[in-house]
C-alpha cells in the first residue's frame, strides 16, 4: 500500500494490526499502539480503489472492539486528511494538553507527524463482565 502515513517507528512500537485483504491483495490497514489504558489509533489507509466502499469503516470498528476486549478506555489518533471519516465514526477533536503524557512522548506524536496534524479521540465502552455477584 502506498499511503504515505509515518512508519519510521513501527519496528519499535509494535503496534497490533487489521489487515483488509481481497483476493490475496492488502487492500487496506490499521493498528494499535497501546499506552497503559488508551491507545494511538495510527495507520489507517485504504487503497485508493477501495475508499468509499466501507473497508476504512470496518478496520476502525475492528480495531475499536480489539480495544474494548483489552479493557482499552480512549483511542486517539492524528490526522491531516480523515477528519470528516472519523467524525462519522464518533471521534472528537481533542486538544493535545488533554492527552495522555505517554502518548505524547510517542514517536507518532513528537516526530512522526506534523504539529498542523488534528487531535481526535473516543471514548471505548468496555464489555460488560458476566457472572453472578
Amino acid at each position: 500500500m502506498r499511503s504515505a502515513l509515518p512508519t519510521a517507528d513501527l519496528n519499535a512500537a509494535r503496534p497490533q494490526f487489521v489487515v483488509a485483504t481481497r483476493e490475496d491483495q492488502i487492500i487496506g490497514a490499521g493498528a494499535l499502539e497501546r499506552f497503559g489504558d488508551v491507545a494511538l489509533l495510527r495507520s489507517v489507509a485504504v487503497e485508493s480503489q477501495w475508499r468509499g466502499s466501507a473497508v476504512g469503516r470496518v478496520i476502525v470498528e475492528e480495531l475499536e472492539r480489539r480495544a474494548s476486549a483489552q479493557g482499552l478506555r480512549e483511542l486517539i489518533l492524528l490526522t491531516l486528511t480523515a477528519r470528516e471519516f472519523f467524525e462519522r465514526l464518533g471521534y472528537l477533536t481533542r486538544d493535545r494538553a488533554q492527552v495522555p503524557p505517554a502518548v505524547l512522548d510517542s514517536e507518532e506524536f513528537r516526530s512522526l507527524c506534523p504539529a498542523a496534524a488534528l487531535c481526535m479521540a473516543k471514548r471505548i465502552s468496555i464489555p460488560a463482565k458476566s457472572g453472578h455477584s
